[in-house]
């Protein structure tokens, strides 16, 4: 049973009511505009953000329409942020297949992803909360500021522990934080309720993105999904970066040096063997040890956040997204 299933169980009619709201926003009567739609749209991911707004109002005062709108909107959102990350990024693939701008061109990629963002502005608008529109703008700030960190940075892929955080935090938790926050509002919350979803928010976004950044190791994990990408896309994740802290000075140079060949695509190194040796570091400092550890942090603090409320079935299914964040296999 998959996580979307187990969550159902808590909001299944509310979800549907998302799911009808968001297909209906992604039709147009352009058929080149209709085509890369629907294939955004038959290429979704988990929606755990939706999702994460559901729940939040669920737990809080309930969901309403407002919830439902903006749901979508933080959900376009997001998908037009990969589109437009993906072209930035120069990656070929998202979720198994082919990335938007080389199914189509750079050109379509960037126009498509800016018209779910006004789709996204549309829905928003007709919410009339400036609760939630601060909310979303002060989350579009921190995305933006987090793709330019890390560009900024990737002109030398070794940053410290401190930076990679603020990246992950501005990057990833933010939008988490910003959909629970989002959904506590959408339903009436009080300060208190709302402040306590949008921490429970952010340390779940932390957690997820530390559980893809260890993925990148996951051989060392026997996961079953050797990638290795954030080093041939020259980003340094928590795990190498806390292996070199723990290192001998020559260990340092070397793994570094490996690590540069594979993000440059040098020739004269043998690409599996680097892969092996840097996974094998890795393995003998600890740094996916001391990632887990984080994780292990950042959820009780989540868990913390959740403590104002009642046990009840939102509440249960809140904690299974966090379990799901930290557990998952892919």
């Amino acid at each position: 049973m998959g996580i979307k299933t187990d969550l159902h169980s808590a909001i299944q009619t509310e979800f549907c009511w998302f799911e009808d709201e968001f297909a209906k926003i992604l039709q147009s009567d352009n058929q080149l505009l209709n085509d890369v739609l629907d294939y955004i749209h038959n290429k979704r991911g988990k929606q755990l953000r939706p999702i994460l707004v559901l729940l939040s109002a669920a737990i809080c005062k309930g969901i309403t329409e407002k919830t439902i709108k903006s749901a979508a909107s933080l959900e376009l959102m997001h998908t037009a942020s990969l589109i437009h990350d993906d072209v930035v990024d120069n990656s070929p693939t998202r979720r198994g297949d082919n990335a938007v701008h080389k199914q189509w061109s750079n050109k379509i990629a960037i126009l498509v992803g800016d018209y779910m963002l006004s789709k996204a502005i549309g829905l928003l608008s007709a919410v009339r909360n400036n609760t939630i529109l601060n909310i979303v703008s002060e989350m579009t700030a921190a995305l933006t500021s987090g793709e330019i960190l890390q560009l900024h940075n990737g002109q030398s892929m070794w940053i410290s522990e401190e930076q990679y955080l603020q990246i992950i935090k501005q990057k990833t938790a933010y939008l988490f934080s910003a959909c629970s926050e989002v959904g506590a509002a959408s339903s009436g919350a009080t300060t208190r309720q709302q402040t306590a979803m949008r921490h429970f928010g952010m340390y779940l976004g932390l957690c997820f993105q530390l559980k893809d950044d260890v993925f990148d190791f996951s051989d060392i994990e026997n996961l079953g999904k050797p990638t290795m990408n954030d080093i041939r896309d020259g980003k340094a994740t928590l795990p190498i970066i806390k292996s070199l802290q723990r290192a001998t000075k020559d260990e340092e140079e070397h793994i570094k040096e490996l690590a540069e060949s594979l993000a440059n695509k040098l020739h004269h190194i043998d690409s599996f063997e680097a892969e092996q040796e840097i996974r094998s570091f890795v393995l003998r400092y600890d740094g996916i040890r001391y990632a887990h550890q984080l994780m292990e942090k950042y959820r009780k603090k989540a868990i913390a956040a959740l403590s104002i409320f009642p046990n009840n079935k939102y509440k249960e299914s809140l904690l299974a997204l966090l379990d799901y964040a930290i557990n998952r296999m892919k």
